[in-house]
């Protein structure tokens, strides 16, 4: 099993930054890739990017892109997402998760999730 922790939410001005931190721990070993997740009230939970563990190719949903940065620090199994520029629209909670898919039913491991609201 891998474990999965969040941290780095909570509130930011429309246009500010925030980055959000996923820690893994467990059978890290066996990762192929990992992605953001985010889901708002009453939505279903949204992509937002994935990366490949091994190469560091980089995938994001077209409404993130060139506002996003997701990143990952192999040695300490860590997983990042920068977001710049940030809209009123962002506001979720952000999950992240083991695979390498735009569909959430692909990943078999999740984060608590970590609360991210942007006000205008």
């Amino acid at each position: 099993q891998v474990q999965l922790v969040e941290s780095g939410g909570g509130l930011v001005q429309a246009g500010g930054s925030l980055r959000l931190s996923c820690a893994a721990s467990g059978r890290t070993y066996s990762l192929y890739g990992m992605g953001w997740f985010r889901q708002a009230p009453g939505k279903e939970r949204e992509f937002v990017a994935c990366i490949i563990w091994s190469t560091g190719t980089t995938y994001y949903a077209d409404s993130v892109k060139g506002r996003f940065t997701i990143s990952k620090n192999n040695a300490k199994n860590t997983l990042y997402l920068q977001m710049n520029s940030m809209k009123p629209e962002d506001t979720a909670v952000y999950y992240c998760g083991t695979g390498i898919s735009t569909l959430a039913r692909d990943y078999d491991y999740w984060g608590q999730g970590t609360q991210v609201t942007v006000s205008s």
